[in-house]
């Protein structure tokens, strides 16, 4: 007797069509964006998606995010991608940076053009109050194993070393290839908890050292983002 195969529910169905017909922007994250993967890395996928304007004149509206459906892939409507840029979540705008796009149409490409109208002091909140939760984390597991999961001990210092460098230059890099080396031997387990924790705390001071000089605005570029999301909406309505 033949098993049938697990229908796919409706909402993931049209979450999964829209992707795969209106995603704008989609590129590779994680380690392989950084510069820090080994053989065997996942490949990790995000884009951004632009629902059609008649979507949202239905009482029930597109879906914000969607994930799949391939594996490790993850996509955010582009008004929410937008939304928790201006808020400087550090996925999403990493997600603007990485040197590995899959694909991009000409709304993609303004999106792109539009990386600096994102950044501002904010991301120091943001980059640190995130730093601070996985750092907590990480010490609950040397109090409870004996050692941090040095994976992730590894982006977490990633996290910081570009969080410092965004404060100091104004421009964010997530290219983690200068500290290759080092981060990979974290990731290895091969650095004492001690002297991990000890880099981690000089570069929370130093990029609270950079914040008062930063050449970062106060706040994101709402005017500027706000007007490219309404032509793309009312392009999309045509």
């Amino acid at each position: 007797m033949n098993e049938r195969m697990p229908e796919t529910p409706p909402a993931a169905s049209e979450g999964f069509a829209l992707v795969r017909d209106h995603t704008v922007y989609a590129c590779v994250m994680g380690s392989r964006a950084f510069g820090l993967a080994t053989e065997a890395s996942d490949t990790d996928r995000r884009g951004v998606y632009l629902a059609p304007t008649p979507l949202f004149w239905r009482f029930e509206k597109p879906p914000t995010h969607v994930d799949g459906p391939r594996e490790e892939e993850f996509s955010w409507e582009l008004e929410r991608f937008c939304e928790l840029a201006l808020r400087a979540n550090p996925n999403i705008l990493e997600c603007l940076h990485s040197p590995l796009v899959e694909r991009v149409t000409p709304v993609g490409e303004e999106l792109l053009s539009l990386r600096g109208a994102f950044l501002s002091r904010h991301a120091h909140t943001t980059f640190t109050r995130y730093a601070h939760s996985q750092h907590a984390k990480l010490a609950a597991d040397v109090r409870v194993h004996g050692a941090p999961r040095w994976k992730h001990a590894m982006h977490l210092l990633r996290l910081l070393l570009s969080c410092r460098d965004l404060l100091r230059t104004g421009r964010l890099d997530i290219d983690a290839g200068p500290h290759r080396d080092r981060l990979l031997a974290v990731k290895r387990g091969e650095s004492h908890w001690p002297e991990v924790e000890a880099w981690m705390a000089r570069l929370t001071t130093e990029a609270e050292a950079a914040l008062p000089r930063s050449p970062l605005p106060a706040a994101p570029d709402l005017p500027r983002v706000a007007d490219f999301l309404l032509r793309a909406r009312r392009a999309s309505a045509s």
